[in-house]
């Protein structure tokens, strides 16, 4: 069973959240927090595997609830967001977001990124994937080639291929190799380029060259 801790200051969406969730015989919602400061105290409580935050919420907003997770043992944190209108989407990410989804995803894609992030392989379809990309890229890309030269061939395929928004399954389908070796790869590619997640992968291969904002 996986155990959501729903982070939202208004609380129709968290009524439809709770509602969609409940429905999934694996997803179980074990709190509800209207603020960021009932939001850290929960998490601390409840131990939860997931936690869906929004982002504007009264008392402390979840950039502050990001910052404030110790940097090792938290559970993942989907952000909710209104993407268009919400700039703050390129520091949720460097803060440690796993991933984040609009506010008007279809329930199976909410479900979908849920069960991604408890397994630690954050989805994001390749829209969102672009749009992230887009947001987060400032400048145009400027090729490291210190860490292209570490990345192996195949490590380059499978972060284009992560920048596309595949999962780990999808990438392994195209490149036909076992989904074990993809995971292999990816935790090096996490490791050579120093970020976190998958989602800053996805940032670190634009910023390498290696996508153009607006592709994928």
């Amino acid at each position: 069973m996986i155990r959501v801790l729903l982070a939202d200051d208004e609380s129709l969406v968290r009524t439809g959240l709770r509602m969609i969730l409940s429905s999934e015989p694996d997803l179980a919602v074990v709190g509800e927090a209207a603020d960021g400061r009932q939001a850290l105290q929960l998490l601390a409580e409840l131990s939860p595997d997931v936690v869906l935050l929004d982002l504007r919420m009264p008392e402390l907003d979840g950039l502050g609830v990001l910052r404030a997770l110790p940097a090792s043992g938290a559970p993942p944190v989907v952000v909710l967001t209104t993407f268009d209108t919400d700039a703050n989407v390129q520091e949720a990410l460097v803060s440690g977001a796993a991933g984040f989804l609009l506010k008007d995803a279809p329930a199976a894609q909410l479900v979908t990124a849920i069960r991604a992030a408890a397994a630690g392989d954050a989805v994001l379809s390749p829209a969102v994937a672009r749009r992230v990309v887009q947001r987060l890229s400032a400048h145009p890309a400027v090729p490291e080639h210190r860490l292209l030269e570490e990345l192996t061939e195949r490590e380059r395929q499978v972060l284009a291929l992560l920048a596309e928004g595949c999962s780990n399954g999808e990438i392994a389908h195209q490149l036909y190799i076992v989904e074990g070796t993809v995971k292999t790869h990816v935790a090096r590619i996490l490791m050579k380029l120093g970020v976190r997640d998958r989602l800053q992968a996805v940032v670190a291969a634009q910023r390498l060259g290696i996508v153009r904002p607006g592709t994928g």
